[in-house]
């Protein structure tokens, strides 16, 4: 495998960085979160230069963030520290593991590398939705969808996200700007019912312009359409012990990324073009490793970043994969 995309140029991941409070049976902890942190962590990991675009305070919480990313080989954009203080989720775990969430947070994106200076582009979260900051978001997947390719996963946040009527326009014109999209099939199912089928949701955002739609579905493994294939691919989950599923949709994106950006299909304004005359076959192998990836996660408790070399552990084990 390729140690990263052939520019050499790093993937910026653009969204929240921010301390999940975890309240469980009376015991309160703290852990380092955010879905586009951890995208970046995961990149990092598995050899690609990364850094991570986003908005926390100068302060304890902060620095622990900045501690968490440096210590995992993620560049940060200057000035994501400027927020008035670090953000905060408010974690509620029930008795049967459920979590709510509540949020303390104020969402605003420091001054962007230009897209010329990037391989590409990953965001998603509420990053993408919240106002002020989704804004500058949505203008930064504008500029790089023109030059070069831009990953998207909108991971619901229902406190944060307002109705699903409210916030679908602003999470479809995204999909129709990205070249890759990746939900699970719980966000489908919050974004357009519980008795939408997977499959229609997903051929209607392939139909908005992406080469590579896919959906997860925790064990039962994941869907992926491409622009250029009428069949869809389903892709089995690793069979693999679960300690927690903090982090597996992340590390999904993450190994997703990876592959793609090895096999030349994101990372320039080439690969674009390349992945939309993609068939199934040609994205099989990221879509492995993106599976690997998280099944290695939910393997350890908490937000895992698995490394190549643990990734060819397990396709040594069993080639087939």
């Amino acid at each position: 495998m390729a140690k990263m995309n052939s520019t050499g140029m790093p993937v910026l991941c653009l969204g929240e960085a921010l301390i999940d409070v975890i309240e469980r049976a009376g015991e309160v902890e703290e852990k380092v979160g955010g879905s586009p942190l951890n995208v970046a962590c995961g990149l990092a990991s598995l050899g690609h230069p990364t850094a991570l675009a986003s908005w926390w305070g100068d302060d304890s919480r902060g620095n622990r963030l900045e501690a968490h990313l440096l210590s995992a080989g993620v560049e940060i954009i200057a000035g994501s520290d400027h927020a008035e203080k670090t953000p905060i989720a408010n974690a509620h775990i029930d008795s049967a593991g459920r979590a709510t969430y509540d949020f303390e947070l104020d969402w605003q994106v420091p001054p962007l590398p230009d897209a010329t200076q990037i391989s590409h582009l990953h965001t998603g979260s509420f990053a993408a939705t919240l106002a002020p900051g989704a804004g500058a978001v949505v203008a930064a997947v504008k500029s790089m969808a023109i030059r070069g390719t831009v990953s998207y996963d909108p991971n619901v946040r229902p406190s944060l996200m307002g109705t699903p009527e409210e916030v679908r326009p602003q999470i479809e014109e995204i999909i129709s700007l990205a070249d890759v999209v990746k939900a699970s099939d719980e966000d489908i199912a919050w974004l357009y019912g519980e008795g939408v089928p997977l499959e229609s949701v997903l051929h209607k955002w392939k139909s908005m312009g992406p080469g590579l739609v896919i959906a997860t579905r925790g064990p039962w493994g994941s869907y992926a359409l491409c622009a250029n294939d009428r069949d869809m691919l389903v892709v089995d989950s690793l069979n693999i012990e679960v300690a927690d599923t903090v982090g597996a949709g992340d590390s999904f994106m993450a190994g997703l990324i990876s592959g793609l950006l090895d096999a030349g299909l994101l990372g320039s304004g080439a690969a674009k073009a390349r992945l939309r005359q993609a068939r199934l076959g040609d994205v099989q192998p990221a879509l492995h490793r993106a599976t690997i990836t998280s099944g290695l996660t939910v393997s350890k408790v908490g937000a895992y970043s698995p490394t190549r070399s643990e990734v060819a552990e397990v396709l040594t084990a069993d080639p087939t994969l």
